[in-house]
């Protein structure tokens, strides 16, 4: 029996790409939720049932953990690289170290296991691998530099920027539809802390009953999915 036009060899490796392509994106985007919710410890299984997918289609696009956590997080990664390296290229080192750390901090606000990815090393993937260490580079020339102009307090460490992050995570987690806001006054109060002699202004906190309003709500949501 000749093939059908769909069964030729042809388009049979052409929707094989497309179905695994679809298939590849499914899971990148499940594994972003699962994250989200229950970080980077989640089971690939767990993964694998939010995706819609079978285990062993999981593990044929993804080999291993570190090799998901690098597809879902890659844009962020380089959102990061790009953001250090042009705060180094600053005039003024403390308006880099600032721009760098709300830069940051934003990113994280879509990508909430940002803070313990920039801390991993992805040995096996060489080329996230090779954008943390880039900006990891740029932003410690940077905090060298602010102390230098005299900006930046001396005992600051690199390793206070993921303690930031960590914070940061809480407020996005717990504070629900006054997370944006939750957010931006927790970075700039640190900001303030940070910094030799705090000049800039605080952005406004969120209105009680906002704050309020968004943690029962995503309480309630929690527990829903929960």
């Amino acid at each position: 029996m000749e093939p059908t036009p769909d069964e030729s060899p042809r388009k049979r490796p052409r929707r094989l790409r497309c179905d695994a392509e679809a298939n590849r994106d499914r899971i990148i985007e499940a594994a972003r939720k699962v994250y989200r919710r229950e970080g980077l410890s989640a089971s690939m299984a767990s993964i694998a049932r939010a995706a819609g997918v079978g285990i062993a289609t999981l593990f044929r696009r993804f080999p291993t953990r570190t090799e998901l956590i690098a597809a879902v997080f890659e844009d962020a990664m380089e959102g990061s690289r790009a953001a250090a390296v042009a705060a180094a290229g600053r005039e003024s080192a403390w308006d880099g170290f600032r721009e760098y750390v709300e830069t940051v901090c934003a990113l994280q606000a879509d990508n909430r296991g940002f803070a313990e990815v920039l801390t991993m090393n992805f040995g096996s993937a060489k080329d996230l691998e090779r954008k943390r260490q880039e900006g990891f580079a740029a932003f410690t020339g940077l905090i060298e530099r602010a102390k230098a102009e005299g900006r930046l307090h001396e005992d600051f460490t690199p390793e206070d920027l993921p303690i930031l992050l960590m914070a940061n995570a809480g407020v996005l987690t717990a504070a629900g539809e006054a997370a944006g806001e939750a957010s931006r006054r927790l970075v700039a109060q640190m900001l303030r802390a940070f910094a030799v002699e705090a000049a800039e202004p605080l952005p406004p906190a969120p209105a009680p009953k906002r704050l309020l309003r968004g943690m029962v709500r995503q309480r309630r949501a929690d527990a829903a999915s929960g």
